[in-house]
């Protein structure tokens, strides 16, 4: 049966026309599906349904959304972030570890947690490395250049936490399946999203975190310096560790919509 599919040019570049085709006559696509953006059951013969197509170096996996929730697109990730995905959907289970960015092994940890701004829950990231972030391609001589490289990718100081951060255009949160899977940034020369950080097998959110960001549509993004947050048990005492380093001049923010899934 003929199925109400979005399958937009990029991914139909990648698949090719004739599986394509194939998916639109329903050969190859599923009725029912659980949508991995909202992670709630959908069906491609009663509504709309978007063509995700998550490309690696070597890997290619094809997932289904509701068009109210994402568009069709093709999505650019990591080799090993592609593999958890395909580890979770198999039910593999790995530790989730965070992607190593510098020659001294520092390594970007995420914090998952729900911000109060003006009587309003937002789902929010909060990023600290385990150590200084040197610049890529520096000796390391300069210190910790974490927060002066987020202002210069127009990450923007947060000096007190009653304001929810400017939308940065070009980066974006990959929630699939429910999972945390990456936080994307725009591909050099406009390309593709490629990931700033990544998990190299999803990350779990609670279900009230997923709530919040299916209905906003927007995560918003907090980094700090190694040392200035902490790994907190309780959302306010994540709070409260937010607030003072926002007091200390140490905390940078961005608001990102979901991508992808």
């Amino acid at each position: 049966m003929p199925r109400m599919l979005d399958v937009s040019e990029d991914v139909r570049a990648e698949i090719g026309d004739a599986e394509a085709d194939r998916l639109l006559v329903g050969d190859n696509a599923p009725g029912s599906y659980d949508c991995t953006s909202c992670r709630t059951p959908g069906d491609s013969e009663q509504e709309r349904t978007s063509t995700v197509l998550f490309v690696g170096d070597e890997t290619a996996v094809l997932a289904f959304a509701h068009a109210s929730c994402i568009p069709s697109q093709v999505v650019q990730v990591a080799e090993e972030q592609l593999q958890g995905a395909v580890r979770s959907i198999t039910g593999s289970e790995q530790e989730a570890a965070p992607q190593r960015l510098t020659p001294e092994q520092a390594v970007l940890g995420i914090t998952s947690g729900l911000v109060l701004i003006d009587d309003e829950l937002h789902p929010a990231l909060v990023v600290e490395p385990t150590g200084a972030i040197a610049r890529p391609g520096s000796d390391g001589s300069a210190g910790d250049e974490f927060l002066q490289l987020l202002l210069e990718q127009n990450f923007r100081p947060v000096h007190r936490m009653d304001q929810v951060p400017e939308v940065l255009h070009g980066w974006s949160i990959l929630l699939a399946m429910g999972q945390l899977h990456a936080v994307l940034q725009p591909g050099t020369g406009g390309g593709a999203p490629v990931a700033w950080w990544q998990a190299h097998a999803p990350l779990q959110v609670t279900e009230g975190w997923r709530t919040a960001a299916n209905k906003s549509q927007t995560v918003l993004v907090y980094a700090a310096p190694a040392g200035s947050i902490g790994q907190q048990p309780r959302e306010d005492l994540l709070r409260d560790a937010l607030e003072k380093a926002a007091a200390g001049g140490l905390l940078v923010a961005a608001a990102m919509p979901l991508a992808g899934t």
